[in-house]
């Protein structure tokens, strides 16, 4: 995939970015929201906003299935797979934007284009 990024990115987009990852782990889609609101002229950040932001949006959909599945008692066990899962990809997503990489989830929503 052909990024549109300088060849080497200034710290405070890492920054940024890293911040958003962490930020999802904890906010749910907040950060990312607020970050892609603002930061329009950088676009690395903006990718990586936009991404956090479509795997917050497909955490809170996994979420609401959990409980919904609770009443059959599979949800039981689903919830804590759902956070465990959100917590090992805002990780993956810290980690790639600490070294300046586009990090895609692989089966997040794509909602947000």
């Amino acid at each position: 995939m052909e990024s549109s990024y300088p060849v080497t990115l200034n710290q405070d987009s890492k920054n940024v970015a890293l911040l958003v990852w962490i930020g999802t782990i904890f906010f749910s889609f907040v950060p990312a929201l607020i970050v892609y609101l603002i930061k329009k002229d950088d676009g690395y950040v903006q990718d990586q906003a936009r991404e956090a932001l479509n795997w917050a949006i497909t955490v809170m959909i996994g979420f609401l299935l959990a409980r919904i599945l609770a009443y059959i008692l599979i949800g039981v066990l689903a919830y804590p797979v759902v956070v465990l899962v959100n917590l090992i990809f805002c990780v993956m997503g810290a980690v790639a934007a600490t070294q300046g990489k586009a990090f895609r989830v692989p089966f997040a929503l794509r909602l947000i284009k």
